[in-house]
């Protein structure tokens, strides 16, 4: 009698095991087919970067980008930037493609919204995503909060906040969270930042982080962008 009874035990955990699996793997799926739509955007920017050895002015401009991992940042004055491929200025660049792993893994609280917290794993071994842990608003069907570890860039965290363009998944407002050992300032930046002298504070052994601060304040969305946009002089 025991022995029947921790069986059917058992195969209530297989079901609810089974069962978490596929509903990760649909919420999965439901949030990468959302972000898919948007193949170009075009949006007016303000950008912060916030590291401790460098002073940095804050940036503003208009930023484009194109699917699947184009971008570039035309500053107000005509500088253009193309940010460091280790710096994701986009959710769609740090949410992995192809063939994945997905785990449920429990759900937490960010600001006053229940979240979903799903773990995915790329089964391509040529993905520079290793690892992608996100933060899901299932209510409005987008990330809140991505914590990616890759290759070439080590472990970014992505805050996100939604206003007018919720139904694109395009957020309002982005805070980017990287270490900085991992931190590659932008081509175009290096001639504006200050080095405060903590350099070597930075250098002691010990991680810190950097951020990257952005304020989206209108897109164009699915306009479609030519190619040459992205091309930069120097």
């Amino acid at each position: 009698m025991i022995r029947k009874y921790c069986l059917f035990l058992l195969f209530i955990f297989c079901l609810s095991s089974t069962a978490k699996a596929t509903d990760a793997n649909k919420l999965f799926d439901s949030l990468r087919r959302k972000i898919l739509v948007v193949k170009d955007y075009t949006a007016e920017v303000k950008m912060k970067i916030n590291v401790r050895y460098m002073r940095i002015p804050q940036l503003a401009g208009t930023l484009y980008f194109k699917s699947p991992d184009k971008m570039r940042l035309e500053r107000h004055g005509g500088l253009s930037i193309l940010p460091k491929k280790n710096i994701n200025l986009s959710l769609r660049t740090l949410i992995p493609t192809g063939n994945v792993t997905v785990i449920d893994a429990g759900n937490a609280v960010i600001g006053t919204k229940n979240t979903r917290i799903i773990k995915v794993i790329p089964e391509d071994d040529k993905s520079d995503i290793i690892l992608a842990k996100i933060w899901i608003d299932e209510k409005s069907m987008v990330a809140l909060r991505t914590e990616t570890t890759s290759r070439t860039g080590g472990t970014m965290t992505m805050d996100l906040e939604y206003g007018n363009y919720t139904n694109y998944g395009l957020p309002d407002k982005v805070l980017l969270t990287l270490d900085v050992k991992d931190f590659k300032v932008p081509k175009g930046v290096t001639m504006d930042y200050i080095e405060t002298g903590d350099e070597k504070q930075e250098n002691d052994g010990k991680q810190k982080k950097g951020t990257i601060q952005i304020t989206y304040l209108k897109y164009m969305v699915n306009t479609g962008i030519n190619d040459n946009v992205f091309t930069v002089q120097d």
